[in-house]
């Protein structure tokens, strides 16, 4: 997280460590007075355990400052469960065991404040899109935004810090450290910085990439215990194993959302309603609600192929705004949308979302070669975590 990247520069941090150090940086899990020890969740994702000396100093910096010089001194016990420390020292045989001459903290009060902070400036300040090319040499690229900015734009990444998503996680607090040759056509990345006057370019100071795909299935099994749902994939025919947690964002849309989206994927040439209302027969006269409607030689609106026609418009938002979904409402046959991160292994996904109620926009979607074509359905990442 930014927040997080800040409180790294600290004088602590900025220094070369000796060969045979490790420097930790993360949540406070638990306390042990007695034993003087903290035990603390990393940023690497390793549970460590810091012990602490008769001598070690413990500094606590003040929200929103970056210079050591600006901490105060306070007590071991005036340390607590869900501060964020950092500290460094020689690192034991078992890999697992840090001992520390100074800790650093930021309170959890502090934290979230830090978090409420970056998030609005990431959503004053940052973007979402996807690559449309890359250029190396430049340490440049260009992305399609997404939104109601739907544009191009160039991103100078030549001094960006970089992240990816996680093939098996679909937390922004999970991506991992990266760099610029890991970018890809279609990636979507999320980019932090400022923009140009004219709108057309900017310079990056955070950027985070990821590989999406987005799939349209019908639901073979839940099973509630799990959070997982059994898929039959409309493109390949094949089950694919559907991961929820409590990140997953599940929606279900209301029938008049989902006749909207229905229509603006293919309106009538005339401008009228293609359907009536919600629920009435669809385009051709087929039930808006059937997902095998033949859409074969359908042209594509505009933005390419499945692009949505009547002006741009932000579905995550969209998404956010409809009624969550519990896995129980679902049943066998309910038609789904599920957008994730790309993995190795196509039988298995994490949900980034998943949507039932999009029979109508199914109906409505062109075919390519008799498969449904979701190439307007791009949802991208997650804001970061407040």
């Amino acid at each position: 997280m930014r927040w997080c990247a800040l409180f790294l520069t600290l004088a602590l941090a900025a220094q070369t460590p000796p060969a045979g150090t490790k420097l930790v940086s993360g949540e406070v899990t638990s306390i042990d007075v007695s034993a003087k020890q903290f035990k603390v969740k990393a940023d690497d994702g390793v549970n460590y355990t810091i012990a602490l000396q008769d001598n070690t100093a413990y500094l606590r910096m003040p929200f929103g400052e970056k210079d050591q010089k600006k901490a105060a001194k306070i007590e071991l016990t005036d340390v607590a469960v869900g501060d964020r420390l950092i500290a460094r020292g020689p690192l034991a045989e078992d890999t697992k065991t840090v001992t520390v001459r100074t800790v650093i903290v930021m309170t959890k009060d502090d934290v979230a404040k830090k978090q409420q902070q970056d998030h609005a400036d990431w959503q004053k300040r940052g973007i979402v899109g996807t690559v449309t090319s890359v250029n190396p040499d430049a340490k440049e690229i260009t992305v399609n935004l997404h939104g109601r900015d739907n544009k191009s734009l160039v991103i100078d990444a030549g001094k960006t810090s970089f992240r990816r998503y996680a093939s098996d996680s679909v937390r922004f607090a999970d991506a991992k450290p990266s760099s610029f040759a890991e970018l890809q056509l279609g990636d979507t990345v999320r980019a932090l910085g400022d923009k140009t006057e004219d709108g057309s370019r900017l310079k990056a100071e955070e950027l985070v990439s990821g590989s999406f795909q987005t799939i349209a299935g019908t639901v073979i099994s839940v099973n509630n215990a799990t959070g997982e749902v059994q898929l039959m994939d409309l493109k390949t025919k094949k089950p694919v194993t559907v991961r929820t947690n409590q990140n997953s964002m599940l929606r279900r849309l209301e029938e008049r959302t989902a006749a909207m989206l229905a229509r603006r994927m293919n309106p009538p040439e005339d401008g009228g309603s293609p359907g009536g209302a919600p629920g009435s027969p669809g385009p051709g006269g087929g039930n808006p609600r059937t997902l095998d409607v033949p859409r074969e030689g359908k042209a594509p609106g505009p933005g390419g192929p499945g692009g949505m026609r009547g002006g741009s418009f932000d579905l995550q938002a969209i998404l956010e705004r409809s009624p969550q979904l519990a896995l129980t409402e679902l049943k066998k046959g309910d038609a789904l949308i599920v957008s994730s991160t790309k993995g190795a292994d196509g039988s298995s996904m994490t949900a980034i979302s998943l949507v039932a109620g999009v029979e109508p926009f199914l109906a409505a979607a062109p075919r390519r070669a008799g498969q449904v074509d979701l190439g307007s359905w791009s949802l991208g990442m997650g804001a970061p975590e407040q």
